[in-house]
C-alpha cells in the first residue's frame, strides 16, 4: 500500500534539529522524499507499524507532529503531480 508520511519537527533548538534529521532518515529507509517533509512509502501493514513506532520513538509529542496518510493499494488515480520532480514508480523494476 502507498502511505504519505509527513511531519513538522520544530528545530529551535540544537536537540529539535537533531530530531529533524533522525525523523528524515527513517523515513529515507522506508520511502522516496516528495517533497521536504513528505515521503511516498509503499509498505505492508507490518513494514508500516515498524516504521510509526520508530518515529513515535524519536519526536517530541509536545513540540513536534506525524501525519500518516494510507492511499491504499489503488492509489493510482488519487495522486495528481504537477511541476518538477517527478518521482519514479518505485513498484516497477530497477535496474542499477
Amino acid at each position: 500500500m502507498l502511505v504519505l508520511v509527513c511531519y513538522d519537527v520544530s528545530t529551535v533548538t540544537v536537540s529539535g534539529r537533531q530530531r529533524l534529521r533522525k525523523v528524515a532518515k527513517a523515513c529515507e529507509a522506508y520511502g522516496l522524499r516528495v517533497q521536504n517533509s513528505v515521503f511516498e512509502c509503499h509498505l505492508d501493514s507490518a513494514r508500516l507499524r515498524v516504521l510509526k513506532n520508530k518515529l513515535e520513538s524519536i519526536i517530541d509529542v509536545t513540540n513536534d507532529s506525524l501525519r500518516f496518510y494510507n492511499l491504499g493499494e489503488k492509489y493510482e488515480h488519487k495522486v495528481t503531480h504537477i511541476g518538477t520532480k517527478s518521482i519514479p514508480d518505485l513498484t516497477d523494476v530497477l535496474i542499477l
